[in-house]
């Protein structure tokens, strides 16, 4: 398993913005497009690269928060 599957990735339509939301609270507020399998695929990478750059730092890795079945504000 790849550290990146650790953390809760999702994608949602948001109204008010008229585009797909990419969520990974764990570690990033957020990202947008028009197509929701392409975002989930960026989002992925987006996590990857966040993680590098923690890493590269000599930050420990955030402890996972988010799961799936839990509440989401």
């Amino acid at each position: 398993m790849k550290e990146s599957d650790k953390y809760h990735k999702w994608i949602e339509w948001s109204e008010e913005d008229q585009v797909y939301i990419g969520k990974c609270p764990d570690l990033i507020t957020g990202i947008h497009g028009e197509n929701p399998v392409t975002l989930y695929r960026e989002l992925c990478d987006v996590v990857e690269d966040v993680l590098v750059h923690i890493e590269a730092q000599g930050h420990p890795m955030p402890l996972p928060q988010i799961r799936p079945m839990q509440k989401v504000a």
